[in-house]
């Protein structure tokens, strides 16, 4: 059965409107031409997100967001999304957005990342972006 799961490590950590989350990011994996199988959002600390991000990418820097693809089939999207809600509270200040939007744009930007999108030269950085801004406004709600 295809599922959109939340789970916290490390943190205290409750979603908002998680019904409202499953049937967007579902909308938006549909539009974009793909089926949900299994999609797992981690929210995490950033110390647990550190730790991840050194031991399967190498890197020793903080993150907002860590995406595993685990898809095996063509056109179905299964994967694991890490996300450190404390590097989200600190970037919504910074961009001067509510913490609740920053965490939608986090979250679709790890779906954007399963369906292919990246984000590593200007151009795709640009197309990420522009991604984002069209998924964050088809959100029938706000937390």
């Amino acid at each position: 059965m295809p599922a959109i799961r939340f789970f916290e490590e490390d943190i205290s950590y409750k979603l908002k409107d998680k019904k409202n989350v499953r049937r967007w990011v579902n909308e938006t994996l549909v539009a974009e031409g793909f089926h949900l199988k299994e999609i797992t959002y981690i929210f995490c600390s950033d110390v647990y997100l550190l730790q991840i991000n050194r031991q399967y990418l190498k890197h020793d820097t903080y993150t907002d967001i860590i995406t595993f693809d685990n898809s095996t089939v063509t056109g179905e999207i299964t994967g694991d999304i890490f996300i450190s809600i404390p590097r989200i509270i600190e970037n919504a200040a910074t961009f001067k957005v509510s913490a609740t939007n920053e965490l939608h744009r986090v979250m679709i930007h790890g779906v954007l990342h399963l369906l292919g999108y990246k984000d590593k030269t200007a151009a795709s950085k640009k197309k990420m972006t522009e991604k984002e801004d069209y998924y964050l406004a088809k959100r029938s709600f706000i937390s």
